[in-house]
Parts: structure tokens; C-alpha cells; sequence
């Protein structure tokens, strides 16, 4: 049975279900509050730099399963980019993830058994770790944690990491080889044309509508349709009832340059608390340009990275995951569920979670499997989402 289904947000949750849920001959309607697809990994292209500018900070898609990445390859050809990352603190620049040339750069050690005996040396004899600093010098000791974590940490979460929790980095990559990719993950790459391609055929022949505020007349939407899938903030969904949820903002300064390549690397980080921002990504690297490409832009397109608190009216990036921002999110998600089966909650921001892109996906397909596997059963509305 055809049912009539909102979708709340055209960003990588809501656009996944809107495809699986047209093409299984559901009437699919999507309003979205931006003046574009692609939510936090939207791109639009850059004449003058002759590039795809990523618009929300860096987003490169890495997965390890054949089937999202089979599914995602029906939308987008990929290109072969491969994640690898800079640090510069004060003048020196360093390979990151920590690997061996990291370690040679740092201590001379120049073979897996050397770069062994300079961590052994390093590590601080902390059993039980009280705090993410003390984790940190557990593991790889205080040169690489003042080198790469401390002053960067400290940045991104506004406060220092002696007052985190040591889960926040649940494991520190130290990798004894000289493999400089950042994910470990079997594919990896950046759509071909940008990720406002891969949206546009994810959404073709959906009706989506942009600059619609849904919250401004919620009872409006939810008298229409069988079944809305919401993906925006879920305290906000709620007036914010319980209090507001916590959340790390980003602030972009974009600049244009009159040079051909500026960095040499898609992404650099700087680890000093010293510098305002966390990294500069340089968007043509991304691109993977074709022989011939660097010649013909006369200009490169720059982003710094500003870590913000995420105050009432900031964009919302990172939730913080303190203890009471966990206990005032069940609460949340208890009103949720009492809105089951006709309201569904899914994505970053319905599920205060930190989702890669691959996740997401992989998250929505589960949803509409349970969705459309209820409906052999039921009829009548569609079932609700475990």
C-alpha cells in the first residue's frame, strides 16, 4: 500500500530514505530548511579555482562494507582520493596519522623495532587512566600528545583534556609502518562532480522542497502524511523541554587565493592552542585534478576551521557527550518513541551521534528495511521503527 511520507531535512539520512522509499512506490515528499541538498557534506562549485568547495569543513566518504558502498556507487562515480593528513605545530610539519615517518620525524627512529622502544620510553605508567590526558600520555607519552593532541583538543571541545573523558579518544592510532592513510577503511574517495551530484540523483523525480521551517507549524506537516521522518535536532523538535542538548560549532573563513596551490594537501592541521583555528583545507586537492587542471585555474580556494561553542542559533557539528547531556537525551528520545510508528527520528541530530557518511546510510537502509518488511504485515500505517 502507497503511503504518504514527509521527510524532514535533504541532507544523507533523509535523502537515502526519500530514494528507497520512492522507488518502492511510496509518495515521498521532501522539505528541507537550507536553500540546498547535501546537509553538512553539501559542495558547490568554484569557477575561479576551477573546483568543488566543500561547504561544512572536509567529507570524504570511507567504508569498509561492499554493500553501502555498491549502493552509493548507483549515485556517483568516485574519484581515488586518498586521505592524508598534515600537522604543523610551530615550524615543523609532520606525517599524521602517527606512523613511522611520524616517529622518524619526531625521535629518529628510522625501523618498526626502534619506533617501538622510543613509544616504551615515552608512555607514562598510568593504569587507570582518570581523564583523556592522562590516557593520551598513557599511551603515546608527552612529546606526541603536546605535538598533536593537547593544543588541538583544546581547540576543538573548548576545554583543556585534563577535564575529558578519556572515551572521547577511544583509541589513538599508532601505526609502526609508514601507511599515512588516514582511515583504514577498504574504499575511500569524493564523488566526481561533487556531492551536489551525488544529490541531485539521489533526489531526481522527488519532490523537494528548500527553505521550509518545519518547525514553525510541526501540527500543520504531521496531519498530512501517514509518516514523517524527521532529521533535525530532536530537542528542538520538542521545544527544547528538556533543556538543550550540547553541541560543538564550526566557524568557516574562506579565502581566494592568486596562486595555483597553496598548501600542497587537501588538509592540514595545526595543533597549536596558540593558532584560532584547527585546519586549512585546500578544496582543489580534493578534486584530484587532471593533467593539464592546475595550469588552468589561475586561483586556489582556501577554508579555516574555527572551533565555536555550539550556543543557540550555531550550527550544531559535534555533540558533547558528557554524562548529563546522555541522561537528557533519553529523555528525549523517550517523548520520541511515545510519537512511533507516525514519527520517526533519524540522522546525526535526531540521535545525538557523531555518524560518518558511511554510517548514515547504513542507519537509513535499516530503517526503511524495517519499514517496508512491516508493511507485509501491516496495511493500515507503516510499522513503527525499532
Amino acid at each position: 500500500m502507497s503511503s504518504r511520507i514527509l521527510i524532514v531535512g535533504a541532507g544523507l539520512y533523509g535523502a537515502t530514505c526519500a530514494r528507497e522509499l520512492h522507488d518502492a512506490g511510496h509518495r515521498v515528499h521532501v522539505i528541507e530548511q537550507r536553500a540546498q541538498p547535501g546537509g553538512n557534506c553539501a559542495t558547490r562549485y568554484v569557477p575561479e579555482a576551477d573546483c568543488h568547495e566543500h561547504l561544512h569543513g572536509a567529507h570524504i566518504f570511507h567504508t569498509d562494507s561492499e554493500r553501502i558502498w555498491s549502493w552509493v556507487n548507483r549515485f556517483a562515480r568516485f574519484n581515488a582520493y586518498v586521505n592524508r593528513v598534515k600537522v604543523r605545530h610551530g615550524d615543523g610539519l609532520y606525517s599524521f596519522p602517527i606512523n613511522l615517518f611520524t616517529l622518524y620525524q619526531v625521535f629518529g627512529a628510522r625501523t618498526p623495532d626502534e619506533a617501538r622502544a622510543a613509544l616504551a620510553r615515552e608512555r607514562q605508567p598510568i593504569a587507570e587512566p582518570a581523564n583523556l590526558e592522562e590516557h593520551c600520555l598513557a599511551t603515546v607519552g608527552p612529546t606526541l600528545y603536546r605535538l598533536f593532541i593537547e593544543g588541538y583538543t583544546r581547540k576543538q571541545w573548548g576545554c583543556h583534556p585534563s577535564e575529558l573523558p578519556a572515551e572521547i579518544i577511544k583509541r589513538i592510532p599508532v601505526r609502526l609502518d609508514f601507511n599515512d592513510n588516514y582511515f583504514n577503511d577498504r574504499w575511500q574517495g569524493i564523488p566526481i562532480g561533487g556531492y551536489a551530484a551525488l544529490f541531485d540523483r539521489l533526489l531526481a523525480g522527488i519532490r523537494v522542497d528548500f527553505g521550509v521551517d518545519f518547525l514553525r507549524d510541526r501540527a500543520h506537516w504531521l496531519a498530512r502524511y501517514d509518516q514523517v521522518i524527521y532529521t533535525g535536532p530532536i530537542d528542538a523538535f520538542f521545544d527544547h523541554a528538556h533543556g538543550r542538548l550540547e553541541y560543538r560549532s564550526l566557524r568557516f573563513e574562506r579565502e581566494l587565493l592568486p596562486v595555483a596551490d597553496f598548501q600542497g594537501n587537501a588538509v592540514v592541521n595545526y595543533t597549536e592552542a596558540a593558532v584560532p583555528y584547527t585546519r586549512i583545507i585546500e578544496h582543489r586537492h580534493f578534486d584530484l585534478p587532471s593533467p593539464g587542471r592546475n595550469e588552468r585555474a589561475s586561483h586556489t580556494l582556501i577554508t579555516r576551521e574555527y572551533p565555536a561553542a555550539g550556543d543557540a542559533g550555531a550550527e550544531p557539528y559535534y555533540p558533547v557527550a558528557t554524562a548529563a547531556n546522555r541522561a537528557r537525551f533519553e529523555r528525549y528520545r523517550a517523548l520520541a518513541d511515545a510519537l512511533a510508528p507516525q514519527v520517526h527520528f533519524g540522522g546525526r541530530l535526531a540521535e545525538y551521534r557523531y555518524y560518518d557518511m558511511h554510517q548514515v546510510i547504513g542507519a537509513a537502509l535499516a530503517h526503511v528495511q524495517r519499514t517496508l518488511q512491516g508493511q507485509c504485515h501491516r496495511t493500515d500505517a507503516l510499522t513503527p521503527s525499532a
